[in-house]
């Protein structure tokens, strides 16, 4: 995608996943990080028709307590540094972003990030060639619409 045609995000925006049943998701933007990350708070696995599946549990921060719990298959696992320079063996999965207007396949690593502000931190393979990052601005996408 040329870079006139990409899409404009905050620092901080909403997004879908829609596979794993969860809807406007706080989710910081980094290009600082490689990786998407989304915040579990208890996972498991098991083994679907003879792959290995991971089954999780995350609380989206909404209000009205978003427990959602989810499963998908495992595509890898990698060591990931975070940003406090530790190393740590991750899973990742395969599922869909939806934001601003683009659909597309992503992958993301599970863990705890209880500790964070955003229960997802959205990397920069995820941004790749459809979005730009104005740092300066918040939630340009998703927002709750009022009745009318």
């Amino acid at each position: 995608m040329e870079i006139a045609s990409r899409v404009v995000l905050g620092w901080r925006e909403r997004v879908d996943l829609p596979q794993l049943g969860i809807r406007r998701l706080r989710v910081k933007v980094d290009s600082g990080a490689r990786s998407s990350c989304l915040h579990v708070e208890e996972q498991w696995r098991f083994v679907e028709a003879g792959a290995p599946w991971l089954g999780f549990r995350l609380r989206t921060g909404r209000p009205d307590g978003g427990l959602v719990e989810a499963a998908s298959p495992l595509v890898d696992e990698r060591v990931v540094t975070d940003s406090g320079g530790h190393r740590g063996l991750r899973p990742f999965i395969l599922t869909r972003l939806e934001l601003a207007g683009v659909v597309r396949d992503i992958e993301v690593n599970l863990a705890d990030r209880r500790r964070m502000r955003f229960p997802m931190l959205l990397g920069r393979t995820a941004m790749q060639d459809a979005f730009m990052i104005d740092a300066s601005r918040s939630w340009l996408h998703n927002r709750r619409r009022l009745p009318r």
